[in-house]
């Protein structure tokens, strides 16, 4: 324990240089800084990853473990107690001559708000796949929330090469078959052993990477150390190049990888095509291409998105991880890459708010990543969100749990910001005094829907507040918790049955308040019914000063059409103001007599008069508004909520929706049918028996892969341990895999009915899929278990 505080204290000492660096602006170079998130689905080792990189780059003198809950990045005690990322993390890293701002994210579909607002700031991302399971389905949840925030630039590690199993050129085609990217470009070859028999023998394992770009072999040898031989460019046959015997399988290959990576490349730059075609016809020609050359053009087909590079290792073993911060430093973009205001000595400042977290000792914590200017001590700026002015009190470098004040928070840069007591996750934060053009809101973070409740049950009347104050506190540090009261009963909304329960933690660990947890009910959701509208239906009429007033706000509603899209923000309606435009979320606006009405359709859209429900699917379209002269305009948004559930009762009970989710379940040959005749009693549906890559991050089925013509895949022996056919030989023969669509409600204990039905051998997989209307069977059955029927 003693030795654990030492290095970790010695490391944070010597991080201190970086803090001193950052806090000066003349050392500063916003060039050389990578604002980047590591993310994957669970268990694919991302934890692992960055501890390993905290190790190569010196901040720590020895590292730590998932298994052991010893790593830097989770820190939190329910995080080292279930081996899992449950928040995300952010550190400096300093390697050569570039810092990187990196954030370990957590794999969990549970916990998808943290990468959603993760993926808001940076400007790049390493994505990891275990390379014996390929692309799993919250890898393509992850890439999607990158694509939505149009995170530019992404690298592909394919860890876990290591493992039995484990194929580099499989996990390239999974890209492929899953829809990631089209281009994606092998930038190294993995070595398995130095030893050829190994690769006949089938051993698993990784030895060396052959770095195609800089044409050179590195090695790892049993202790970890490394060390780098440059490939001779001028012997194709490589005969006086001994770290490989003449018989190694993968001579033959390393010159068509080459050959093949430069060719690829050049499709994307006419300026590289012409270097190549200028080149020589000799076998060696292409050897002959400086890397500075490729990894020029290399990087801005990285930045246009028109590639995605791949890399490979282990990083438990260390083994890569040299590479992996070598290609985010050349790849990478950099705050300059992407769209920014062109930065002066007197830039206002322009910050977003992308996290927001409670510290006993320091209060609320809020984490920004600065898009203009600069952000000082001391100094007050406006949140926009809010209209709310805020005092800058301290500014913070996170190195996970540990922190280093500093004085400036400069372009480009991701800190953390004590003291505002207003500012939530999604907030804009601007100088004050500064022009009008920049209060504009800078893009939000738009947390997922919950899709699972419990109740909240305080022991005594005098613990109602503190779990009132306890539950709006987590609220306002994860924003897919959700909270309401249901005919006098306080319900908490989260993204899954594990979020829940680190809810249920959280707030007995830090908030200390005491209450008993519900029982656990899926979040249903009702849409609007076909009754008609009567007349008069805009008009309430009310007290105000003691004289009757008659407030008249009309609004168009229906049922969202099947090709329209709801809003997350609104979840799942569609709210437009006078002009047709999309209304931001109601926790946005304030002070116009729009923001009061959009927060009364807020209110009625919460709570359905006729099920309790909250409502979905809904069209709902402001067309005007009268307010009496003298009445002030916060009457508005009671108007409306009353006017908006008039609506709502008169209309009848609507169709009630269901969270649904994919899964993917791995289990042997002999327990197959029991698993499909147990989806079949329980409301799911089979989609696919086998390997095929049958859903997309939606649910839906995909319509093909993208096609493996012109794309290098490395050769299967390569990866001598996973070359083999899985269906037909080795110790995975009996495993089959299950693709289905299931209701959440009936899915809640499956872990408990898949152990018993697979004799403890099957393992499954499980992501939200959105809501879906439920048969009148079903419905009925909804509203008895609510107690509406």
């Amino acid at each position: 324990m003693f030795l654990s505080q030492w290095t970790r204290c010695t490391a944070f000492k010597a991080a201190q240089i970086l803090c001193r660096a950052y806090s000066s602006s003349a050392n500063y170079d916003p060039s050389k800084v990578r604002n980047m998130a590591l993310v994957a689905h669970i268990d694919s080792g991302k934890t692992t990853l960055t501890e390993s990189i905290l190790l190569k780059s010196s901040y720590l003198s020895s590292r730590g473990t998932v298994d052991t809950g010893s790593t830097t990045t989770d820190f939190l005690p329910a995080e080292r107690e279930r081996g899992i990322t449950i928040q995300s993390a952010s550190i400096p890293v300093k390697w050569k001559d570039w810092t990187f701002n990196l954030i370990d994210t957590p794999g969990h579909a549970d916990f998808g708000m943290e990468v959603e607002s993760a993926s808001r700031v940076v400007d790049g991302a390493v994505v990891l796949i275990d390379s014996v399971e390929g692309v799993e389905a919250q890898t393509k949840g992850v890439w999607k929330q990158l694509d939505r925030y149009d995170v530019p630039t992404r690298i592909m590690f394919l860890n876990k090469l290591d493992r039995p199993g484990a194929s580099f050129g499989a996990s390239m085609a999974s890209l492929l078959s899953n829809r990631l990217h089209p281009h994606p470009l092998a930038l190294v070859l993995p070595i398995a052993s130095f030893d050829p028999l190994h690769y006949a023998q089938a051993e698993p394992g990784i030895q060396g990477l052959v770095d195609l770009v800089k044409w050179q072999v590195w090695k790892w040898d049993t202790e970890g150390e490394v060390s780098r031989h440059p490939l001779p460019r001028d012997d194709p046959l490589f005969s006086g190049f001994t770290l490989f015997p003449s018989s190694h399988p993968i001579l033959p290959h390393l010159i068509p990888a080459r050959t093949q990576l430069l060719e690829n490349l050049s499709m994307f730059s006419e300026e590289f095509m012409e270097e190549l075609l200028g080149l020589p016809s000799s076998p060696t020609a292409y050897l002959q291409v400086d890397s500075s050359s490729i990894l020029r053009h290399l990087r801005k087909a990285t930045i246009r998105n028109e590639v995605l590079p791949v890399l490979g290792g282990s990083a438990m073993k260390d083994i890569g991880t040299d590479l992996v911060m070598d290609y985010i430093g050349d790849l990478l973009a950099s705050p300059l890459d992407v769209s920014h205001v062109s930065q002066k000595a007197n830039t206002p400042a322009r910050m977003l708010a992308w996290k927001v977290a409670w510290d006993k000792k320091r209060g609320w914590m809020t984490f920004v990543r600065v898009y203009s200017g600069k952000v000082t001590r001391q100094s007050v700026v406006l949140n926009t969100n809010r209209n709310q002015r805020e005092r800058v009190s301290k500014l913070l470098l996170l190195y996970a749990a540990e922190a280093e004040e500093v004085d400036e928070l400069p372009f480009g840069s991701v800190g953390v910001i004590l003291g505002l007591k207003y500012t939530r996750t999604g907030d804009t934060l601007v100088s004050t005094g500064g022009p009008v053009s920049n209060q504009s809101v800078l893009r939000d973070i738009t947390p997922p829907p919950a899709v699972i409740a419990a109740s909240i049950i305080p022991q005594s009347h005098s613990d109602l507040e503190p779990v009132q104050e306890a539950l709006n506190s987590l609220a306002r540090t994860d924003p897919s918790v959700r909270m309401d009261v249901q005919e006098g009963q306080i319900l908490a909304h989260g993204m899954g049955a594990l979020h829940l329960e680190i809810v249920e933690g959280r707030l007995r660990d830090e908030w200390g308040v005491r209450f008993e947890l519900g029982q656990r009910r899926v979040s249903y959701r009702e849409g609007l019914g076909s009754g008609p509208s009567p007349p008069n239906s805009h008009v309430w009429q009310t007290d105000s000063g003691g004289k009757q007033v008659e407030i008249t706000v009309s609004l168009e509603v229906r049922s969202l059409e099947p090709d329209e899209k709801g809003d997350p923000i609104w979840d799942g309606n569609v709210v437009l103001d006078e002009k047709g435009q999309p209304c931001p979320s109601p926790d946005t606006l304030s002070g116009t007599p729009q923001a009061h009405i959009f927060q009364g359709i807020a209110s009625a859209l919460s709570n359905s008069p006729n099920s309790s429900l909250a409502l979905s699917h809904l069209y709902i379209k402001l067309i005007e508004f009268a307010l009496p002269s003298g009445t002030p305009t916060s009457l508005l948004t009671g108007a409306t909520a009353v006017i908006l559930r008039n609506r709502v009762r008169n209309a009848g009970i609507g169709p009630i929706l269901e969270p649904f989710v994919r899964l993917r379940i791995t289990v042997t040959e002999d327990s197959l049918g029991k698993v499909v005749k147990d989806l079949t009693e329980h409301g799911g549906e089979v989609l696919d028996l086998g390997s095929g890559a049958t859903l997309d991050a939606d649910g839906d089925e995909e319509i093909g892969g993208y096609p493996e013509d012109g794309v290098y895949i490395p050769p299967l022996n390569l990866s001598p341990s996973g070359s083999t056919d899985s269906g037909s030989s080795g110790p995975y023969r009996l495993k089959r895999s299950v693709y289905a669509f299931a209701p959440l409600s009936k899915m809640l204990d499956y872990s408990n009915r898949l152990r018993a039905l697979s004799g403890g051998h099957g393992v499954f997989e499980m992501a939200n899929a959105g809501f879906k209307d439920v048969s009148e069977g079903r419905k009925l059955e909804i509203l008895k278990e609510i107690g509406r029927a």
